[in-house]
């Protein structure tokens, strides 16, 4: 993928999860896509009608999705589809990013608010599947440890998560830290 470096654009809006009520813009920045980043996010073609199609069976099936919201648009987005089948908890992630923000971190901050959303559910794996030409999203897995294998034609990666802290593991962290900060 092409930088545009040129012109820095500001992220001036939140990132949160989105509501049922946020489908409409959802799939309005997934009708949005260039045909690139289309390829990018759906691993392939994408006419319009599949993207409509796939943004109700995704909140139908309960995806969880995390966008990046200016405004009344969502302009980025990573979703997590639980992987029931697995035998340990495991999830596939994909992202999106409009071609004015992309090279420009938001992707890195949707996937760590996607991994911190992953294990607050109690996944312990991540799948992610790109194209072999999506270098983006593969620097993107690889920076959060994912070990990639070419498979079919497609890139596959793994993530593997630590377990979420139990209660009793929080509280003793939170005593010793507290601890720490009392005066000898």
């Amino acid at each position: 993928m092409e930088q545009n470096t040129d012109s820095p654009v500001r992220l001036t809006g939140t990132i949160r999860q989105l509501r049922p009520s946020d489908l409409p813009r959802f799939r309005e920045h997934l009708l949005r896509l260039d045909s690139e980043s289309r390829r990018d996010r759906f691993n392939g073609l994408a006419n319009d009608r599949f993207i409509s199609a796939y943004v109700y069976r995704s909140f139908a099936a309960g995806t969880t999705v995390i966008g990046y919201v200016e405004g009344d648009k969502v302009l980025g987005a990573a979703e997590i589809h639980e992987r029931a089948e697995e035998s340990q908890p495991t999830a596939e992630i994909a992202f999106s990013v409009e071609r004015h923000l992309q090279h420009r971190g938001l992707g890195g901050r949707l996937f760590e608010r996607l991994i911190e959303k992953a294990r607050d559910f109690g996944y312990t794996k991540l799948l992610v599947t790109t194209h072999p030409q999506n270098a983006a999203m593969r620097a993107l897995a690889r920076r959060y440890n994912a070990r990639l294998v070419f498979e079919d034609g497609e890139t596959v990666g793994t993530i593997h998560l630590d377990p979420p802290l139990s209660l009793s593991g929080a509280v003793a962290g939170e005593i010793q830290g507290k601890a720490a900060l009392q005066p000898a």
